[in-house]
């Protein structure tokens, strides 16, 4: 059974207080995941929410680029865009500006048996995984373990999951149980790549059924939740939807749509097979300690 903590503060330092009360040493030099957010879009989450455990961990952020048009798609408008988002008042690597990509092998993987990363990712030594847990138009719903596929992945390493390994042709329009477990497939090298040296911070907050990747996204449809930390990116993302479908909010089934509708919940039994983690977890509420 896995450890989650939570606290309903969604502030940078109710984050800060809940790795603290978390105890779970990452080492060595830690790379921060992060998702910059599309030009235009109104729900990403700005780096000041982070500040704190930023600085306290003297992480370096990390993200990579797109494999479609927009902001994102090449190291010269994404870093501009990150720069107006203010990620770049830290210290940041934008992990593939440079090939080539490193190929991670996965010969256990459902659809897929290889993985592509900025090959920058390999400079570090522990992982802290930001994640604005959300729905997504095309995974259903955003969480730790799309942050670990498609968002490690290299612009090309996109393209390659999101074709459950075809990059020719419309690799947009793979079916899509196949995608879902081509992200498994990638979430669960990343995640043994830094040897489960892993930490997973899901906010809970502007929840919409769009994902920040969307330059024109619906509003939220849910009111805000709280903050949750695990080292087990399955459960942390089961618990995410448990108190979502838990919330009786009025915005809800316009969001577990987008959810069943993308067959969004075929990751984490996917994610089970392949033994990223426990689906079973223990929720601790540090808000009642």
């Amino acid at each position: 059974m896995s450890k989650i903590m939570f606290t309903k503060d969604i502030s940078s330092k109710g984050i800060l207080r809940l790795y603290k009360e978390y105890n779970y040493k990452l080492e060595g030099k830690i790379l921060a995941k992060i998702h910059s957010g599309e030009e235009g879009n109104q729900n990403y989450l700005h780096p000041s929410l982070f500040k704190d455990l930023i600085n306290y961990l003297d992480v370096t952020l990390g993200e990579c680029n797109t494999a479609y048009e927009g902001s994102r798609h090449n190291n010269e408008v994404h870093l501009n865009l990150l720069k107006r988002h203010g990620w770049l008042d830290y210290k940041f690597d934008l992990l593939d500006k440079e090939g080539p990509d490193y190929c991670i092998d996965i010969p256990n993987g459902l659809k897929i048996k290889k993985n592509y990363v900025g090959k920058d990712i390999l400079n570090y030594d522990s992982l802290l995984v930001f994640t604005h847990f959300k729905g997504h138009p095309m995974g259903g719903f955003g969480g730790s373990l799309k942050q670990l596929s498609i968002g490690c992945a290299s612009s090309f390493g996109k393209k390659y999951i999101h074709g459950a390994g075809v990059t020719t042709g419309n690799t947009w329009a793979t079916k899509q149980e196949d995608f879902i477990a081509s992200m498994a497939d990638a979430a669960y090298s990343i995640d043994k790549l830094f040897k489960n040296k892993v930490v997973y911070i899901n906010v809970l907050k502007n929840m919409s059924v769009d994902c920040d990747c969307c330059a024109i996204a619906e509003d939220p449809c849910l009111k805000d939740i709280g903050v949750l930390i695990s080292t087990d990116p399955l459960a942390i993302d089961k618990c995410s939807l448990d108190l979502i479908k838990a919330s009786n909010d009025k915005g809800l089934e316009h969001f577990l749509e987008r959810v069943n509708s993308k067959k969004g919940e075929l990751i984490l039994q996917d994610g089970e097979e392949l033994g990223i983690g426990s689906l079973d977890y223990e929720l601790i509420d540090i808000d009642n300690k």
